[in-house]
């Protein structure tokens, strides 16, 4: 991946830099963002398959949708998140293979 080094690093920018940063520091919601790697999940199924409460997991799925990190559609009366930024992933990846590498 290369940087544009042609950006400009606006404070609205910076600020949401900071932000992603600062959403990626929390091992909760590591957990669901990596679980949202590959396939979409409603709140029910994320809280399940990681062992937490549904308000736990609501929460953390706001907090993420307001800086883009999470995406939702509706389907009926049930609300499946996706992941909405490949940078964001390509940079979640990044960090497991750093953690994973001896």
């Amino acid at each position: 991946m290369k940087y544009d080094t042609h950006l400009e690093l606006t404070d609205e920018r910076l600020t949401h830099v900071s932000q992603i940063f600062k959403a990626l520091g929390d091992p909760t919601r590591i957990r669901i963002l990596h679980l949202l790697l590959d396939k979409e999940y409603s709140v029910n199924e994320i809280a399940e398959k990681l062992e937490m409460h549904q308000s736990t997991v609501s929460h953390q799925l706001s907090s993420m949708k307001k800086i883009r990190l999470v995406k939702s559609r509706r389907e009926g009366t049930t609300i499946y998140y996706s992941h909405d930024d490949k940078h964001v992933i390509d940079l979640l990846t990044e960090a497991i293979n750093h953690a994973c590498h001896n």
